[in-house]
This record gives structure tokens, sequence and C-alpha cells, in this order.
């Protein structure tokens, strides 16, 4: 499953789909894996935030700099891994989780006014300034209890998102 030029064992299928809580049928697996092999231009197995901003999908988007954090490197097993985020079938909470790590730009496991500041920032472009983002961001902190230097944590994140009916969902295209 290292070399993208060798196809998929049931096994290696299997494999990924326990790694992944079977968030994805097998044959959304396979279709992953020949778009992960689209991807993986150079055929190391592993996928580069290169090849990544190639899909003008991502490229636009406005976390896609944030994202490059967590996808650069990435082998067949962690990309089903990172979309199953988006799959119908993923809990709410480990949806929540994936939340938690985009805004989590330093990776200690808490979230700073800061942190969640420039992710609104990435999100909102110009079309907010940086007074009226202050502004929406205290107000809605202060109204979920917290204040600006509050550090949100993994629990804090599952206590504001657990009851907003939060939809992340993509469809996988099965060849």
């Amino acid at each position: 499953m290292g070399n993208t030029s060798s196809m998929l064992t049931q096994y290696d299928i299997e494999e990924v789909q326990e790694h992944c809580n079977h968030a994805f049928s097998q044959q959304e697996i396979v279709s992953l894996y020949h778009r992960f092999c689209q991807l993986d231009r150079n055929g190391s197995g592993f996928i580069s935030g290169d090849e990544f901003l190639s899909v003008p999908e991502f490229a636009v988007n406005p976390l896609s700099q944030r994202l490059l954090r967590m996808l650069d490197g990435m082998n067949f097993k962690e990309f089903v891994a990172f979309l199953s985020a988006f799959s119908s079938r993923t809990s709410l909470q480990q949806k929540i989780e994936f939340i938690f790590k985009v805004y989590d730009l330093d990776c200690n496991g808490k979230v700073a006014f800061n942190d969640i500041l420039s992710v609104l920032g990435d999100l909102t472009g110009s079309f907010m300034t940086e007074q009226q983002r202050l502004t929406v961001l205290t107000h809605v902190l202060e109204e979920a209890g917290y204040k600006e230097d509050s550090f949100l944590t993994l629990s804090d994140f599952m206590k504001i998102l657990g009851s907003s009916g939060l939809k992340m969902e993509v469809e996988v295209p099965i060849d």
C-alpha cells in the first residue's frame, strides 16, 4: 500500500476501513485510492502540500494553509482517515475533534482567543474588518461563558458545538 503503483488488496481495504472506523464503504475506499494515486504524481506513496494545492477546490479554500499542516506528507491510510471527518458515518464527536485540530494552531491542546481570531480572519477575509471580528468573537465567547483570556480545550469545543447539529459531509463518487 506504500507504493501507489500497486493495487489495493482486500486486506488493505479492510485495514483502511478499520483505521477510519468504517466511515467509508469498500467501494468508496477503492475510489479514494484512485484519487490518491492521481494526486500522488511522483508515485511516492505520499501526497505533498503542492500536490494537494493542485486540487482547485482545495487551493481556494480559505483554510487551505491550515489544513496543509495536517496533510503534507500524508500516506493513503492517513488520507482516508483525514477525509473520514467529512463522512456522514462519522460521529459528531469525531467531526468536532477535527475542527479542534484546525483551530489548535500550535498543537498544544488549547485554543486561544487569537487562534480563533486568526481562523475567523481567514474565513472572512476583507468582508469584515479586524475590529468587527474582534467584536463578534468577544460577544460569541461571552455568550458561551468565556473571556478573551480563556483557553478552550477539546471538551469546551464539545460543549459548544455538541448540540449544534453540525454537518460536515461530502459524497465520495464511486467509479
